[in-house]
């Protein structure tokens, strides 16, 4: 929570701690919500739909609260909510802007040398230590990034 804090956010909440999360939204944007970058889906953002001001904006970038369902989770259906607030849905895969990609390289190159991105990393050391790595992405683990080190770069 102090990272989130740290990068900026207003508010944050722990779902893994948070008993209501209907609740916690509500008391975090009292207001109601604009915008919504989803990247976990599942019952967190199920409850984001009653909170969506009038012409919200939702950005779908992943799932990974569903990658490994066995059966297609049945949940809320949002769309009585999206029409009654007159909100937009959109996919957002980074493979739709690969025309643009050196465009995004150059100016993340220049963000990252102004000093204006923040970012973590959880390094994992070690080529066998892959799929416990990977394992971590689902429980939580890693803070930002996280990366495997399989060796040391060679001095060219």
């Amino acid at each position: 929570m102090d990272y989130l804090k740290k990068l900026g956010f207003d508010e944050a909440i722990n779902y893994k701690t948070t008993p209501d999360i209907d609740q916690a939204i509500a008391a975090a944007a009292p207001q109601g919500i604009d915008c919504y970058f989803d990247n976990v889906g599942g019952p967190i953002t199920d409850a984001v739909y009653n909170h969506l001001n009038k012409h919200a904006r939702i950005a779908i970038c992943g799932q990974i609260s569903m990658y490994n369902a066995t059966a297609v989770p049945v949940g809320p259906r949002p769309e009585s909510k999206l029409l009654t607030t007159s909100s937009l849905m959109k996919g957002f895969i980074v493979s739709d802007y690969l025309p643009r990609w050196p465009e995004g390289v150059q100016q993340l190159g220049e963000w990252y040398r102004q000093g204006k991105l923040q970012f973590e990393e959880t390094i994992t050391e070690g080529f066998d230590q892959i799929p416990a790595a990977f394992l971590g992405l689902f429980e939580g683990d890693n803070t930002g990034k996280a990366v495997v080190k399989v060796a040391e770069l060679a001095a060219a």
